[in-house]
């Protein structure tokens, strides 16, 4: 990307729910009587930003550089990979523009939790909060959402700069 230039990237995750395990979405932990499956915490949230992030790099994805057969990964927290995936940029000479994700969950609500997750998540990226845009909305009974087997997030991301050429 030359400098000055805009590059979008896209990400999705999706994660089983388990017993025995916290539910963590973008770097928050939810009270829920579940958590979500992973090799990390499995924060889809996040997940979901660090592939938009890197597709808008196109530097791969989230399992090239951060690999679920990794051991150095396992129950690592998902905001501190994505404060990794920021400081690659930044090397890079990008500057990440706005992030804009949504979480798909039957339950629980995440509205309380919304304006704690957006900080957590601006602070990470380096961005006001005003630059990270975190919405929620059901299964409304359908899938796996709705039979809530797990929860999924989408995320996009605008970076700008690199070097020139």
């Amino acid at each position: 990307m030359s400098g000055g230039a805009f590059a979008t990237g896209i990400g999705y995750d999706c994660h089983q729910f388990a017993a025995g395990r916290r539910l963590v979405l973008g770097g928050v932990e939810i009270p829920h009587e579940r958590g979500l499956a992973g090799h990390s915490d499995a924060d889809v949230l996040v997940h979901a930003i660090i592939d938009a992030l890197l597709g808008a790099a196109a530097m791969g994805d989230i399992g090239e550089h951060f690999p679920d057969t990794d051991e150095r990964y396992r129950d690592a927290r998902s905001i501190e990979l994505l404060r990794e995936v920021v400081a690659q940029l930044a090397a890079r000479g990008l500057q990440i523009g706005n992030v804009d994700a949504t979480v798909v969950i039957e339950r629980p609500r995440l509205a309380p939790a919304r304006e704690e997750i957006r900080a957590t998540l601006a602070a990470a990226l380096a961005l006001p909060v005003e630059r990270v845009s975190v919405k929620a909305t059901r299964g409304e009974g359908m899938g796996f959402v709705g039979r809530e087997e797990g929860v999924a997030a989408l995320a996009v991301a605008t970076l700008t700069g690199g070097p020139a050429g």
